[in-house]
């Protein structure tokens, strides 16, 4: 059974328009909740907000969010002065442009929606629009208003139905330069490649999710089951990988172990001078990160605001958490 819209409206094309839900494409809540109990009596605790100078709690009616705009000097904002910051993307997901599928980093990516029509009405335009991208072979770009954030959307066609991820702004995507930069040439034998190369073939396959198992949420219900019955629940051992000492002599053991692998070389005798293979150069690829490299420099200061002035507004990420899902729920 479909799960509650996450956000209800309209798509536009130009000048058609249907009314579309969007449902999250996926969800937590099927993972094992733990909660946080006081261990004298057995009772579930709850968050308290208090006032950080009396510790005194402060009730809901209190309560109003604020910026920092200097030291201990705040600009409060009204939660109705927020909802009058409307958009047109609060109703509207607006496709403004289409881009060849698969265009997009994968890093932009944030969290996926499924867009579906809303309504029997809705449904030959959606038809419409969803069958002209896929025939084209595109992706649509719009934006919509999610908790409180207006977010970019890519729109693709899926099934029956529209993919719609959500994206991150170019600001909020770090620059991978500052992590890959120090990162040095190495000049790698060619032995060592090819070995690395063939158990990267004898490994080869198709995406398949369903051979992933949650080994943690295995792990912990076995662990409640353990202590229901009143057994002692004992401590996991995992095997620590060891220090790779000699690389050459890894490569070559790991392909040894693969099923149909190489034959294990046979040992040098005692002594004698290894055998020192031909080096190839591999330099690093050149980065493709262009528009991200000077994001930082490229958003203005109102971006600080942004980010200081909720407290817990950043558009909607993934329900990690059933506390975000309350805040979230309570907001709709």
């Amino acid at each position: 059974m479909a799960s509650r819209p996450y956000w209800k409206g309209y798509l536009k094309l130009s000048l058609v328009t249907c009314a579309v839900a969007l449902y999250p494409a996926a969800s937590k809540s099927e993972r094992i909740s733990l909660h946080w109990l006081n261990r004298e009596t057995g009772n579930r605790l709850r968050l308290v907000m208090v006032d950080s100078d009396t510790a005194e709690p402060v009730e809901r009616e209190n309560r109003v969010r604020g910026f920092q705009a200097a030291k201990n000097e705040y600009i409060e904002i009204e939660e109705d002065e927020l909802d009058a910051l409307e958009l047109e993307s609060s109703h509207t997901i607006e496709i403004e442009s289409f881009i060849p599928r698969n265009e997009i980093d994968p890093i932009y990516r944030e969290s996926s929606y499924y867009l579906v029509p809303d309504g029997k009405v809705a449904e030959e335009a959606f038809a419409v629009i969803r069958e002209a991208m896929a025939s084209e072979g595109v992706a649509g770009l719009g934006r919509a208003v999610l908790s409180r954030r207006e977010r970019i959307l890519e729109l693709e066609p899926r099934a029956g139905g529209i993919l719609a991820a959500v994206l991150h702004y170019n600001y909020e995507v770090r620059d991978d330069h500052a992590y890959f930069d120090d990162i040095p040439d190495i000049e790698i034998p060619d032995e060592m490649l090819d070995l690395a190369k063939h158990i990267i073939r004898t490994k080869m396959g198709h995406f398949d999710i369903s051979k992933f198992e949650d080994r943690y949420e295995n792990a912990l219900i076995d662990m409640i089951r353990t202590k229901q019955a009143g057994r002692p629940a004992e401590a996991a051992k995992p095997q620590q990988p060891a220090n790779v000492i000699n690389l050459m002599d890894a490569l070559r053991r790991s392909v040894a172990a693969e099923k149909g692998g190489l034959k294990k070389p046979e040992p040098q005798a005692a002594g004698a001078e290894p055998r020192k293979p031909a080096k190839r150069a591999v330099k690093k690829p050149d980065h493709v990160s262009g528009p991200v490299r000077h994001a930082a420099q490229s958003r203005p200061d109102p971006r600080r605001v942004e980010r200081g002035a909720g407290g817990g507004e950043e558009g909607p990420p993934p329900a990690s958490t059933h506390a975000k899902a309350g805040r979230r729920a309570s907001r709709r």
